[in-house]
């Protein structure tokens, strides 16, 4: 079994990425990590060379900055970079971490452990994990059914796949048709942690991916404009490979007292009550589970 990890990635230093990080944590399991790499105004690439790991292999590409985001699918320029580093994957198994992804060291056996007993089993399309969104700090989760808690990672590399933008995949059944792939759940967890990067660097990002996603112009963020009922305490273990990453900072993360919760937070809000009371799951996913 072969197993090819890949990303794409644009100004990661800049931006806020724990790029390194997440890609110390996949390399033991992967046989090639194949990155997307778009034009760098800072320390990127030279990050990535520095690396010195044999099993990553860097390809530059450029940006389609005029696609219209007003026109069908919003973010299409994140599913061409992605598509461009899952087309030079030459595995069985392709293995997409974006770049504030990490994976826990103590998960690895088992998501290996997935890759080999669906290996040959053709109904397995792609593998799906649970999601821990960090917010704020390194103590803090976000739990809400606005938040992906599960989603697919892992797709066959044997089977005609795209992606209209980062998130999720489509598999081709014709010309005129694609659905969302079949999935087996590893058991296994991916640290999300875009939202513990400092909010200059996350205004950075966004003013500089706000065009790929709509015309409009965007409110500045600010961490602490979050329903406070949505935070939950960290009690577990950091991966390894993001611990020095990690601001220093501890407790949770103390959301606006006095923040005029939106329309899609009070949604929210009553779907995780209705969670809470009758064990119902509101689950956003882009797969069909089968195993």
């Amino acid at each position: 079994m072969k197993v090819s990890g890949f990303t794409f990635l644009r100004n990661g230093q800049k931006l806020g990425y724990p790029f390194v990080a997440s890609l110390r944590s996949i390399l033991p399991i992967v046989d090639e990590f194949v990155i997307a790499l778009g034009p760098c105004d800072d320390d990127t690439e030279k990050v990535l060379r520095e690396i010195g790991n044999p099993k990553i292999r860097v390809i530059p590409t450029y940006w389609n900055e005029h696609i219209r985001p007003d026109y069908s699918v919003k973010g299409f320029v994140y599913g061409q970079q992605k598509m461009i580093a899952l087309f030079n994957c030459t595995g069985d198994w392709a293995f997409y971490l974006e770049a504030d992804e990490v994976l826990h060291e103590d998960d690895l056996p088992k998501i290996r452990a997935a890759m080999e007993n669906h290996l040959d089993d053709g109904r397995v399309e792609a593998l799906a994990f649970d999601f821990r969104h960090f917010y704020g700090n390194k103590d803090t989760i976000v739990w809400s059914p606005g938040w992906y808690r599960s989603e697919v990672r892992i797709i066959r590399n044997t089977i005609p796949v795209w992606s209209s933008e980062s998130l999720f995949f489509n598999v081709v059944v014709s010309h005129k048709k694609s659905r969302q792939p079949r999935a087996a759940h590893t058991g296994a967890t991916i640290f999300h942690y875009g939202w513990v990067r400092s909010e200059a660097q996350m205004n950075l990002k966004s003013a500089a991916v706000l065009k790929y996603w709509q015309n409009r112009p965007s409110a500045a963020v600010d961490y602490s404009n979050i329903d406070a009922t949505a935070l939950q305490p960290f009690t577990g273990t950091h991966p390894k490979a993001v611990q020095d990453w990690l601001p220093k900072v501890e407790g949770i993360f103390q959301a606006d007292p006095n923040h005029k919760l939106t329309p899609r937070e009070k949604k929210h809000r009553r779907m995780r009550w209705l969670e809470k009371i009758f064990g119902l799951r509101f689950n956003k996913k882009h797969y069909r589970l089968i195993r």
